[in-house]
């Protein structure tokens, strides 16, 4: 039992492999198409190119850290990959980039469909600058300078149309001109929607109209970030990929370069921010403060006058000391916690820190203030005099130090940013890649070819085998004749000059000639043991083979030094008078209509010892025809004059000629062709013989392809002995 199943499975992937084999043209077909369909998709397909530059983020405490010493390294926090880029991305960012290309503005020819592409492309060209956009079509060109627009046209396209000297601006939508002006100049018109600032310039002349497109910078920056990316090169480096694609290797360059400038002069504008702050800090403070070191010095020096000197004891000058120290301290932290308080809010734990500072300064301050008031009137009010000339000297002096350090660092402000690579105008396009299309297309293509054939070859679930019909059927398979390649193209030639050449004739070595020999033993069986020499040869349905058979069948039993008579009774449709190339008039149906005698309607033909019968006119009741006993008297005189008639008939599931002609038969033979032909449609017909008292004697299987070259080229018997089994 295994051993019959590996053999069957075996056979399977034989037939499997040869019925690729024979629908290779199939196969062929779709590798072709899916050629055909890669090349025109790399036409309509522009080149696409790619530019990247590189970015490192490095960590900059800034200018302010000198100002706040060891507090520096809790303000100040690195920024993190990440949030670099989604600044990249940002609005702020692209929005600047777009600015200064006029990246918004969006222009295109109405004639962009792909059979426009395909069939007529044309050579589109847009140059973005920071002053215009220019368009070049085919060696002409117009240059849009200006181009404001109301809001409500926003990302929505007008139609640009030039005429003598202007332009028209018009929307699709509604076919309603919304602006026209004179060219090169600049125009303006207040209107319901909004003001109007456009200027086009150009000296050509165009015929065809263009879309002109104002993007929103929602818009235009998605459009940016659709061939855009930005991504860490490798994990906490710190340094950042940009990489940006388009058709235009030139504009996409200039496009990154201007955003790698956006983005660098943002942060410098950024890490110079808490700089500019605390020099707008210190030149709000300097003036109030230089105007009270003024006013402390007038009074004091208006008390000395007064009073010409006072003697300060040590203990007066170690308060002195340490008040102007407190009040120094006190400024100082004032003076950070007004930056800080930019950055953080009162719960941090930093301006929480700073505040405690200052309240404990504040408290030493009472303190002193207190030991003060127990000093005599004169020594106090001296002290007080000159504490204040003393601490706002001081405080001056350190804000004004301080106010030139910040000037010089705002100066040489660099930001925490490096641009590593900038944009390179790239020289070979990424894609589409033409080479791997192409490979991907024949593999592609040769895919689809093979699914459809095995697709075909599963649909074709006809009869595929020999043993199949003797098992199911019980009936002897007298010849499988495989499809003749010659045959074809016989049939080609048929349809152009109405002649079928016989293959018997003109290949008489023919594959499928040898298979039809061999089965003349297999008719010589069975007409020995049959009423008379009449062979019958039909089929459950058309285009089976029954004429192919027939003509190649007495031809090849005349050439063995036989008398043959070739009988073409498919009134209908028959066509063996082809393979003659004679006329189908007068035939079978004159003689039945008495139209005729047999003298006229037997014609000889250039093959000895075979003779022809024609089917005649077409008449409108052929059954009735052939049930008439004149027929019957025609096929017993003509017995005797030939050793072989052979009788081609309609198709027998299709009308009941065939079952009429059997009752004089002697022999009946049945084709099936191989794939197409199904069991239940053969078995059908052998039970309408059946039925008619009629017994068939043998199938043909015609028409084996290559696939079946297992059982099929090599598997014709004669059949000697089941056929004389047959008749006992």
């Amino acid at each position: 039992m295994s051993q019959n199943s590996n053999t069957e499975d075996t056979i399977d992937l034989k037939e499997l492999f040869f019925s690729l084999i024979a629908q290779w043209k199939l196969i062929a077909l779709c590798v072709i198409l899916s050629v055909i369909c890669a090349l025109l998709y790399l036409r309509v397909t522009p080149d696409t190119y790619s530019v990247d530059a590189l970015v490192q983020v490095e960590e900059n405490k800034g200018a302010s850290a000198a100002l706040l010493g060891d507090l520096s390294n809790m303000i100040e926090q690195k920024q993190p990959a990440q949030a670099e880029i989604e600044l990249l991305k940002s609005r702020l960012v692209l929005g600047s980039a777009i600015k200064a290309l006029n990246l918004d503005l969006r222009i295109a020819g109405t004639e962009n469909s792909f059979t426009d592409r395909l069939l007529s492309p044309h050579d589109y060209q847009t140059e973005y600058s920071k002053t215009s956009v220019l368009f070049k079509d085919n060696g002409k060109s117009f240059d849009i300078r200006q181009f404001e627009v109301p809001a409500y046209f926003h990302d929505k396209n007008l139609r640009l149309d030039f005429q003598q000297g202007k332009y028209t601006l018009t929307d699709p939508a509604t076919e309603q001109v919304v602006f026209s002006a004179p060219l090169n100049q600049r125009s303006q018109l207040q209107s319901e929607r909004g003001e109007w600032k456009v200027a086009i310039y150009s000296q050509d002349q165009f015929k065809a109209p263009y879309l002109v497109r104002k993007q929103s910078l929602p818009a235009a920056v998605k459009s940016i970030l659709a061939n855009y990316s930005v991504a860490e090169k490798g994990k906490m480096t710190g340094v950042l990929g940009l990489n940006y694609q388009g058709t235009d290797k030139q504009h996409i360059t200039e496009v990154l370069n201007a955003i790698l400038a956006a983005y660098s002069q943002q942060n410098i504008e950024r890490r110079s921010a808490e700089t500019a702050q605390t020099l707008k800090f210190l030149d709000e403070q300097l003036p109030e403060l230089r105007q009270q070191l003024d006013v402390a010095e007038r009074e004091f020096n208006t008390f000395r006058q007064q009073f010409n000197t006072v003697d300060v004891t040590k203990e007066s000058e170690l308060y002195l000391t340490q008040s102007i120290s407190l009040e120094t301290q006190k400024a100082q932290l004032e003076q950070q916690v007004a930056e800080a308080s930019a950055k953080y809010t009162n719960e941090h734990p930093v301006m929480q820190q700073m505040n405690a500072q200052l309240a404990a300064i504040n408290k030493r301050i009472n303190e002193l203030e207190g030991t003060l008031k127990q000093l005599p009137d004169l020594q106090r009010r001296y002290l007080q005099l000159f504490r204040e000339v003393e601490v706002k000297q001081q405080l001056y002096t350190a804000l004004l130090n301080s106010y030139q350090q910040l000037r010089i660092a705002k100066a040489g402000e660099i930001g925490n940013v490096r641009v590593v690579d900038t944009a390179v105008e790239p020289l070979e396009p990424i894609k589409p890649k033409k080479l791997q299309i192409l490979i991907l297309s024949i593999f592609l293509g040769g895919f689809l070819g093979t699914l459809l054939a095995l697709l075909r070859n599963m649909l074709r679930s006809g009869i595929k085998d020999s043993s199949q019909i003797e098992n199911e059927l019980d009936l002897p398979v007298y010849a499988t004749v495989p499809r003749s390649p010659a045959q074809n193209g016989y049939i080609k030639l048929a349809k152009k000059k109405k002649y079928i050449p016989i293959l018997a004739v003109k290949n008489s070595d023919d594959i499928a000639i040898e298979s039809l020999r061999s089965m003349r033993t297999a008719i010589h069986f069975a007409l020995s043991n049959a009423r008379n020499n009449i062979v019958m040869i039909s089929g459950p349905a058309p285009e089976v083979g029954k004429s192919f058979i027939s003509t190649n069948l007495a031809a090849i039993l005349a050439q063995s030094q036989k008398r043959v008579l070739l009988i073409d009774a498919d009134l209908r449709r028959g066509y063996i008078h082809k393979y003659f190339n004679q006329n189908h008039q007068p035939g079978l149906a004159e003689y039945l209509n008495k139209q005729a005698t047999l003298n006229e309607v037997i014609k000889a033909t250039d093959i000895p010892g075979l003779d022809l019968l024609t089917r005649g006119k077409s008449p409108v009741n052929p059954s009735e025809l052939l049930s008439t006993p004149l027929f019957g008297e025609m096929l017993t005189q003509l017995s005797s004059q030939y050793d072989h008639i052979l009788i081609d008939t309609s198709p027998i599931l299709a009308v009941t000629d065939g079952i009429i002609i059997s009752q004089y038969a002697g022999v009946n033979l049945l084709i099936a062709r191989y794939a197409q032909t199904q069991m239940k449609e053969l078995e059908l017909t052998v039970n309408r013989f059946e039925q008619a008292g009629v017994k068939v004697n043998g199938v043909i299987l015609n028409d084996i392809q290559r696939s079946s070259a297992g059982y099929g080229y090599g598997y014709n018997y004669a059949y000697s002995y089941k056929a004389s089994k047959n008749e006992d």
